[in-house]
């Protein structure tokens, strides 16, 4: 049984291919909508191309209501729009796929019963059918191609039904885990800020409040998460600790009457290895 969400019925007049039915029914499904209806289709009902690029929709396809003809698909309608891309000589008003699914969702919500007519892939809707329509939805296309693939259309149409019914920040980040707290952040920025200090990054002195200032501005615009400053924090201990392990220790020694200067290096390893380097003094 379709949902009992007040929704547009999309009718598919005339497909040619079984292929984009099932693309139109995956689209549909995207996007919460389940009302198909079928009028005619060219390689006869139920099809199995259709049913395989469904993927995942086919209990939309079971669903599908069949009819010989447009004036029977739509008979208990009270509004129907007609997706075109080419002006027909008709005088309709001419909405856009978003403008049209706020109409839609406006009547529907007033006890309306919409549909969405899409006409069959090689010519588009017949003037016979465009002349039942009360409105166009015409997408701004690049005029040179201006025919949309059957199922792009329904995809479409679908986006901006779904867009207008369900809540959507324009744009988010979606966290991983905990966002890091304010104090967290400042704890961050101190521990940069010190050892950067102990390392002689803020030079000259006389630029370094500005340059404090700006990398604690740096820690505030930048959206971290608890695990994001977890990772900083060991990338600086980690640095420090190559820094007091991993510095060269010079040393002069006589070894039988000869003078050998032996550099030592520490590099802090699992295993604590040593690299040993001679030169001649």
């Amino acid at each position: 049984m379709p949902s009992l969400v007040p929704q547009p019925a999309f009718v598919l007049i005339r497909p040619q291919m079984g292929e984009n039915i099932g693309a139109a029914a995956r689209g549909m499904w995207n996007f919460g909508l389940d009302r198909m209806r079928i009028i005619a289709p060219r390689d006869g009902w139920p099809n199995q191309k259709a049913v395989a690029m469904a993927s995942g929709a086919g209990r939309l396809l079971d669903e599908a209501q069949i009819f010989d003809d447009t004036p029977a698909a739509i008979a208990d309608c009270d509004y129907v729009y007609a997706t075109t891309a080419r002006p027909r000589g008709l005088t309709k008003p001419v909405l856009t796929p978003e403008t049209a699914m706020q109409d839609a969702r406006k009547r529907i919500a007033a006890g309306g019963k919409v549909a969405v007519m899409f006409g069959p892939e090689r010519s588009g809707m017949e003037n016979e059918d465009i002349a039942r329509a009360n409105a166009f939805i015409s997408v701004p296309v690049n005029p040179e191609v201006p025919s949309l693939n059957l199922a792009q259309c329904v995809l479409l149409t679908g986006y901006e039904w779904r867009r207008d019914s369900v809540p959507v920040d324009a744009a988010r980040v979606d966290a991983v885990g905990d966002w890091a707290a304010q104090i967290e952040i400042e704890k961050l920025c101190d521990l940069y800020e010190e050892r950067l200090q102990e390392a002689g990054f803020f030079f000259p002195e006389h630029k370094a409040a500005n340059m404090k200032l700006n990398l604690r501005n740096l820690w505030s615009r930048m959206p971290l998460t608890r695990a994001d400053t977890q990772v900083l924090h060991g990338i600086m201990r980690q640095m420090v600790r190559w820094k007091e392990n991993g510095l060269p220790i010079v040393a002069t020694v006589i070894l039988k009457g000869r003078r050998l200067r032996i550099r030592l290096y520490r590099f802090a390893t699992d295993h604590g290895l040593c690299n040993i380097m001679k030169s001649k003094g």
